[in-house]
């Protein structure tokens, strides 16, 4: 499958970089299966940076060596995603020891109810509800140094 990755710089070797910025999965490389999205983070990157320009690395992965690895898959915006989107987006020392995380990407709507939720204004029964018809796209936190390495760099799409 590709998988590709929003920037404001070419990334042929990707690595894990510890960001200042709470992320949906915590601390990690991300991808998306859709290159729409990746797209959208490039642009928001080159633009909160001020520097770059935006590009879309692509990388190949065999999907078979996602289960060689420990990973942690969210199907849906389900009440186990809500708790660790929120652990991820609140606790700047929360770690765990999974290689990769797949699951929904928080969109802009998204992301309005899960603050919402982490500020109190909705409980997890509304904020679910709120989060369940929208269709969010995935996103791939690589974790480690052994998921990074099923990765296969195929080019550079410039926007």
């Amino acid at each position: 499958m590709l998988l590709y990755h929003g920037s404001n710089v070419k990334v042929c070797k990707p690595k894990i970089i510890k960001s200042k910025r709470l992320l949906d999965f915590g601390i990690g490389f991300y991808l998306t299966s859709d290159f729409d999205q990746a797209k959208k983070w490039a642009e928001r990157t080159a633009n909160r940076r001020n520097e770059g320009l935006p590009q879309v690395p692509v990388f190949q992965l065999d999907e078979s060596k996602i289960n060689s690895l420990k990973p942690l898959v969210f199907e849906s915006t389900d009440i186990d995603w809500l708790n660790y989107v929120s652990k991820n987006r609140t606790d700047e020392y929360f770690s765990d020891t999974f290689d990769i995380v797949i699951g929904p990407v928080a969109n802009d709507q998204a992301f309005r109810t899960v603050n919402n939720y982490l500020k109190g204004y909705f409980s997890q029964e509304i904020a679910l509800e709120l989060l369940l018809p929208q269709k969010l796209k995935d996103q791939y936190a690589f974790k480690s140094k052994k998921a990074l390495s099923h990765l296969k760099f195929k080019e550079v799409r410039s926007l």
